[in-house]
């Protein structure tokens, strides 16, 4: 049992790894991009949550 709940804190943090990297890379992607603004609400959204967060 113990080490079922190893590996799910495992892939929990791999996730959430994976998770920040792909905002952080999304952040600077529309930071590059201006013209990207408003194509998707979900990016500008995790862009400006980024920017806020930094």
């Amino acid at each position: 049992m113990a080490q079922n709940h190893d590996t799910q804190d495992r892939i929990a943090i791999q996730r959430t790894k994976l998770e920040l990297r792909h905002s952080q890379a999304l952040a600077r992607l529309m930071e590059e991009r201006q013209d990207l603004r408003g194509v998707n609400a979900l990016a500008d959204l995790v862009a400006d949550s980024v920017r806020w967060s930094a």
